[in-house]
């Protein structure tokens, strides 16, 4: 199967989003997709060239780094799936809002242009506040769907939302079927 996947900035995230990146490069042919904040940010979770020769390693390919070359690549790649995981909170409103000002929205909209499936591993402090609305929209696109999701410390902070990582592979199964896996919302 030929993958696109996509890590935007939820450096928090990126560790266990790169476990799901191994694993499916196992038996894939997946081609990595970076955000520009991910592809050029140094963080105390990391340093981008780390994350750039990490992904280059995974998968045999570098990164897909530009709008022209996502929109290009995604559109004639026949891919049979992108993911976006993690996927924070600003990727999601733009995609909510069809907004294609990114390296990661363009694969979104091309992915999406060849009626082919999306998969969404959302990561975001604000899911229950500003972008609530946004991964409602988001839910009722066709050719997306969501890892199982849910409040990852609800008491410090209780509008963060984040994807069951582990989740990932069955999502992407139940997705390449055209059905989104449930239960969506986990405790």
């Amino acid at each position: 199967m030929k993958i696109a996947y996509a890590l935007c900035g939820s450096f928090c995230t990126h560790a266990r989003s790169l476990a799901q990146l191994r694993l499916l490069a196992e038996e894939n042919d997946v081609y990595p997709v970076l955000s520009e904040i991910s592809a050029s940010t140094d963080t105390r979770f990391g340093e981008a060239s780390a994350l750039r020769e990490t992904v280059r390693t995974v998968t045999g390919h570098p990164h897909i780094a530009t709008i022209r070359e996502a929109e290009e690549v995604i559109t004639r790649g026949g891919f049979d799936a992108l993911v976006v995981c993690p996927c924070t909170g600003n990727t999601l409103a733009k995609v909510a809002s069809g907004i294609t000002d990114s390296v990661v929205t363009m694969c979104v909209k091309a992915q999406l242009r060849n009626r082919r499936p999306v998969v969404i591993g959302i990561a975001t402090n604000d899911g229950l506040g500003a972008n609530l609305f946004n991964i409602a929209m988001v839910l009722e696109k066709k050719n997306v769907y969501f890892v199982p999701f849910g409040q990852d410390d609800a008491d410090r902070k209780p509008t963060s939302l984040i994807c069951d990582f582990r989740r990932l592979p069955e999502t992407l199964d139940a997705a390449l079927r055209g059905h989104q896996l449930q239960p969506v919302l986990l405790e």
